[in-house]
């Protein structure tokens, strides 16, 4: 019998020491990425506690197919620092949405190893594999058909008569095939692989209708179901590194889409089930405008910027399109060396990911405490000189303060309409993204500055620098 400390109960214990010191790292590193100063760290201990429960995993006995697991931890690992490289900033939204649905995948694919051969599994651990693949493959088709909204794949919304009924019908069937399976009924494999291709069917028609505006509500829900799914196989494979990784994720996640849902003042179920947030949607829901839009030349801008004494910038995901965040610095740094206040307004779901602009922000070098939350900033905006919008629509359209008709009506917004100059940077006349009229451009304290974000913010740095 081994008595050393590396026999069989000496590796047990070195592996449930790994996972207390996992779990350590995972909660240190959440912490950390809750500020934005510290979050690259938070990054780093949540990555490392990832690295040390894959290591002394491979301490469990009777472990094997290391022909197979080596190549794929290699070739993972490989694809991951590549794509991490190449993936531009704008595209972070999409690569988060895909590798989020692998995490989902993932986690189905180790319900269905089990599932397909359950003949040693307990009815509870039956059940409680059936609902993580459940999650898990929800998860994964879903977030695959997130990322193609994303990147353009996919270029409307499919939407339907009946569809939600339909829908309810699908899962009615997802679950019911799941219970089956659960209490050993009908746990053959025709009926594993059928409650499989159910509950991806289910993911696909959830995710579909669902407009691109959305999509950062989305995204964090998916982020969510991962979570859950990976914290029940933990329970299956009665791996307290998978159950403390997806609990940690899964309330992340949860608490997450609340905090989006709750931005845009609307439910998780008006989010999923209304089809607004639609790309195909009508220009002027909710309702119309009144005037015309007034456009302005960078040069008049240039002296508007230069000679003011506070500037709040507003992004959007206009400026992530044209990759225009180092130039909206550059342009920001010469106006604090004349000695222009300038700050930088985030809204909760400005961009397609909760974050996205305080990323793009932080990538072009912005110091933290320029950048102020819809809170921090909205009362200064009426002691604001300029208000430079560049790329962002619905966080700031005045509608929805006072249209009941429109879809946004009660979300919070950046007051950028109050100060006392509002230039809009904008490609074209065209609505936003979710198909919204934005009264913003109407108003007369408002000049569009047409062109690219780039382009225009190069033009505002020759114009300030002239001024």
């Amino acid at each position: 019998m081994e008595t050393s400390l590396m026999g069989a109960d000496g590796r047990q214990w070195l592996i449930q020491i790994s996972y207390l010191v996992t779990a350590f790292l995972f909660i240190m590193g959440l912490k950390r990425m809750s500020s934005p100063v510290t979050a690259r760290s938070g990054i780093v201990w949540a990555g490392a506690g990832m690295l040390v429960a894959t290591l002394f995993t491979f301490l469990y006995p009777g472990l094997g197919n290391f022909e197979w697991l080596l190549p794929a931890i290699i070739a993972g690992t490989a694809l991951a620092w590549w794509s991490g490289q190449r993936v531009a900033m704008t595209n972070m939204p999409q690569m988060i949405a895909l590798y989020n649905g692998f995490g989902g995948g993932a986690a189905a694919a180790i319900a269905a190893v089990e599932l397909y051969r359950g003949e040693h599994m307990t009815a509870t651990m039956s059940t409680l594999a059936v609902v993580g693949a459940l999650i898990g493959a929800i998860s994964f088709s879903g977030s695959l058909v997130a990322f193609g909204k994303l990147q353009g794949l996919i270029k409307r919304s499919f939407r339907f008569n009946g569809q939600n009924i339909v829908n309810l019908l699908v899962i009615a069937a997802t679950v019911t095939v799941g219970v089956f399976i659960a209490s050993g009924w009908h746990a053959d494999m025709f009926h594993v692989t059928l409650f499989f291709l159910l509950a991806l069917l289910f993911g696909v028609l959830m995710t579909l209708p669902i407009g691109g505006a959305d999509m950062p509500v989305v995204i964090s829900m998916y982020n969510a179901f991962t979570g859950l799914a990976v914290a029940f196989e933990g329970f299956v494979m009665q791996n307290a590194a998978m159950i403390i990784a997806g609990t940690v994720v899964g309330s992340a996640g949860t608490l997450l889409t609340q905090l989006m849902a709750r931005a845009m003042n609307r439910s998780l179920g008006n989010v999923l089930f209304s089809g607004f947030g639609d790309t195909g949607g009508a220009a002027a829901a909710g309702g119309t405008v009144s005037g015309s839009m007034k456009p302005i030349e960078a040069a008049d801008v240039g002296v508007m910027m230069a000679f003011a004494q506070k500037v709040i910038v507003v992004p959007g995901y206009g400026m992530a399109v044209a990759q225009a965040q180092h130039k909206v610095w550059e342009l920001c740094q010469l106006l604090i060396e004349r000695g222009v206040m300038v700050r930088f307004a985030i809204h909760p779901v400005a961009g397609r990911m909760p974050g996205h602009m305080n990323v793009l922000l932080a990538e072009a070098g912005v110091p933290y405490d320029l950048i102020a939350d819809l809170d921090e900033i909205n009362a200064e905006f009426e002691t604001a000189d300029v208000a430079l919008i560049i790329g962002a629509n619905d966080v700031v359209n005045p509608v929805a303060r006072n249209d009941k008709s429109s879809p946004i009506y009660g979300m919070p917004i950046l007051n950028a309409d109050k100060a006392k100059n509002v230039i809009v940077i904008k490609r074209g006349q065209g609505a936003g993204f979710s198909g919204i009229e934005n009264a913003l451009f109407y108003l007369d304290n408002t000049r569009m500055l047409y062109g690219d974000g780039q382009a225009a913010a190069s033009q505002l740095i020759q114009a300030v620098k002239a001024a």
